[in-house]
């Protein structure tokens, strides 16, 4: 069930299930336990995917049946999530050049 709900997202945002784990910072190995073992990450792992797209755990559990957002992204404006979801879906070398042009930014407003 897990899994299902998973690959959905991962589908709905136009990456890998094994990508989208790494950038979760969960070992991409443990994808394939979900897919074929019917696993389903407890605790911070799934907290961290949970997070990552922007949906409750039971969401992720399959307890919820229509798509909610986190705790964390009802607390962001949606300019914000939309900047996080633009950062996530970029790979690592992009997202430094990313960060260095918001500090970038962050120093300039300050300056004023």
């Amino acid at each position: 069930m897990f899994y299902d709900v998973f690959a959905g997202l991962c589908e709905k945002r136009g990456i890998k299930p094994s990508k989208a784990a790494e950038e979760c910072g969960i070992n991409k190995s443990n994808v394939s336990s979900w897919k074929n073992n019917g696993y389903t990450p407890r605790g911070d792992a799934l907290n961290k995917i949970a997070t990552y797209f922007g949906v409750s755990t039971d969401y992720l559990m399959g307890k919820e049946q229509k798509e909610k957002p986190s705790a964390e992204a009802k607390s962001l404006s949606d300019i914000e999530n939309e900047i996080l979801k633009i950062y996530r879906t970029l790979p690592e070398d992009k997202k430094q050049a990313f960060m260095t042009v918001a500090r970038s930014l962050k120093s300039q407003s300050a300056d004023k």
